[in-house]
């Protein structure tokens, strides 16, 4: 008689990601990870451990560095490279701008997370990527929700929603023209709580941001940003000390952080479980542009 394997739901996500991990490997010349140190990143990264074990996965990791970033995520990232042994590609925002490429923001309210489009795009013709991992959930945004698993970019970076291939029985198409490129998500499936769970159950490291910490802080337009070098202080804006954690992890100048006294996986998966609000509307300020600013962003080539 035949025996029936059930895999958790857990497991099942894990083996779907493997799975277009290793699809990308043996279909693209030239693929790329992105990693930015925060956790989506850093469990992508870990699958492809798993998904190329023994051998180290077969194509290298790439930061897209604003230059306004969280000292221990950035401290992490090069932590984790060093102990991974991965080639780690920078593409700088830094470098666009003293380039004439793009206009860095002023104000108490400038950002330069919109600047990374460029840097990823230039990035991606230097160093002809073929195919871009990249760590977005459909349970993140209304606009990612749109995706595909496989999602096409014409030659200039740019994506169509109305323009997605078909993937039935999970049958992914990459077939592009030279110029061209395709963005991979392989946590589209996963929900935030997923994420927390895989975590904990792996015993995956992250920066120490994304548990309960002091910092100083301050409120506006009803979050709570970090009190960095790289914000201005609007006049009725003063910092005070409050125990927070971050549940993304992005631009310091436009990602916010929770009041929390989650200091462990197993902490953060009950404050997860009883949140009615996704990470990125709760804490990302970039998204709250326009009701359509992240889907207007994603047709310029952003992630």
């Amino acid at each position: 008689m035949a025996t029936t394997y059930e895999l958790s739901d857990l497991r099942a996500l894990e083996a779907e990601s493997v799975h277009v991990m290793r699809e990308v490997a043996a279909t693209f010349e030239r693929p790329v990870l992105l990693f930015s140190g925060g956790k989506d990143s850093v469990v992508m990264l870990h699958l492809a451990a798993k998904a190329f074990w023994p051998a180290p996965p077969p194509f290298p990791v790439m930061h897209v560095d604003t230059g306004h970033n969280f000292d221990e995520v950035i401290q992490f990232r090069d932590h984790t490279v060093e102990t991974t042994g991965v080639r780690l590609i920078v593409s700088s925002v830094q470098d666009d701008i003293d380039a004439g490429r793009v206009v860095d923001e002023t104000g108490p309210r400038a950002s330069r997370n919109r600047l990374q489009t460029t840097a990823l795009l230039r990035a991606i013709n230097e160093n002809r990527f073929d195919a871009v991992f990249g760590g977005a959930r459909r349970d993140e945004e209304k606009a990612r929700a749109k995706e595909r698993v496989f999602s096409f970019r014409d030659e200039f970076g740019q994506w169509d929603p109305r323009n997605q291939r078909p993937e039935l029985w999970n049958l992914y198409n990459g077939r592009h023209r030279r110029g061209e490129h395709i963005r991979v998500f392989p946590l589209s499936n996963w929900t935030e709580l997923d994420i927390w769970h895989y975590i904990r159950d792996e015993g995956i490291q992250l920066p120490p941001i994304y548990y309960a910490h002091r910092r100083k802080v301050f409120q506006r337009d009803g979050m709570l940003l970090a009190h960095t070098r790289f914000v201005t202080l609007l006049p009725d804006e003063e910092p005070f000390d409050a125990t927070v954690r971050f549940r993304t992890v992005g631009d310091a100048t436009c990602t916010g952080c929770v009041e929390s006294t989650a200091r462990t996986p197993e902490e953060v998966v009950a404050e997860v479980a009883a949140t009615r609000v996704t990470e990125r509307g709760a804490t990302r300020a970039d998204d709250r542009i326009s009701e359509a600013g992240m889907e207007d962003r994603k047709k310029e080539g952003y992630f």
